[in-house]
């Protein structure tokens, strides 16, 4: 039977100082797995590894890292095989979108340029980066971020067109690499309550006096709750081990059932979808 263990399986995860990054840090050394961490602030990130070191079965060692930068990227790689030996899974997690930029005309090009050098060119460079070194260690796993917001028009310029990209991105890298033992899937995930995310939601209600920002999204969502960093971070690990030794190009949509239907409140109003159904 496989085992959904990392140990033997070498990880980097970006952006992994908090939240989403942190949790899936967290959840790979849990399994035993080795993992270099890193984000754009040392102190950050360094926290996170000596908590984690300490509270967990996996070694966690943290480099500051722009994901953005060639060289910078080169020397987490560098770091990571000098550490451990070999790449064997990659989690492309660093990312972010600019709130401002929330419809086209109000995108300007700077900004459009950095969402996307953010969101795809940063793991067209970190995939670039890992692959010789995964070949040579006879294969891996690359999991890269993606969202929603890549799969239907919903806003965030510049973020939205990086992340519909990662989907090509992975499926190049899929079709291409298999033959080495490399795998490559995004996920795309919806809303997660993150204490970032849970803020916003937060300060939008107060602004506005309207009805809760929480109860306007969460109508969106069949499953009536928004997903934790928690649940990321197992499927990461279902992606990253040899539990999913037989999935490449795929696109794992983790969403609660946003992607699947119209509001709640309007599919219960026509097709009275809120009734339960009862034994015959």
């Amino acid at each position: 039977m496989v085992e959904l263990t990392l140990a033997d399986r070498p990880a980097i995860v970006t952006g992994a100082s908090r939240g989403i990054g942190r949790e899936i840090a967290a959840r790979f050394a849990e399994a035993g797995g080795d993992v270099v961490v890193c984000s754009r602030t040392y102190e950050d990130v360094e926290a996170v590894a000596t908590e984690l070191t300490e509270t967990h079965e996996g070694r966690v060692v943290p480099v500051e890292c722009d994901v953005t930068d060639r060289e910078a990227v080169r020397n987490l790689v560098d770091t990571a095989i000098e550490e451990f030996g070999d790449i064997r899974v990659l989690v492309n997690n660093a990312g972010g979108a600019d709130e401002s930029a929330n419809l086209l005309h109000r995108c300007d090009e700077e900004t459009f340029e950095s969402m996307v050098d953010l969101n795809l060119k940063s793991q067209f460079l970190l995939s670039k980066e890992v692959l010789p070194a995964m070949v040579a260690a006879g294969g891996g796993s690359i999991i890269h971020m993606g969202s929603v917001n890549g799969l239907f028009g919903i806003g965030l310029s510049g973020y939205s067109e990086a992340k519909s990209g990662l989907l090509t991105l992975s499926r190049n890298i899929a079709a291409h690499y298999g033959q080495h033992g490399v795998r490559s899937n995004v996920i795309s995930a919806a809303t997660i309550e993150t204490a970032n995310r849970r803020a916003e939601m937060e300060n939008t209600e107060e602004r506005t006096g309207e009805t809760s920002a929480r109860e306007r999204w969460l109508d969106q969502y069949p499953l009536g709750r928004f997903g934790t960093p928690r649940e990321v971070a197992d499927t990461t690990l279902f992606l990253a081990s040899e539990m999913s030794s037989f999935v490449t190009g795929e696109n794992l949509v983790l969403d609660g059932g946003l992607t699947t239907s119209l509001p709640t409140s309007f599919i219960n109003e026509v097709y009275d979808a809120d009734e339960k159904p009862t034994p015959n």
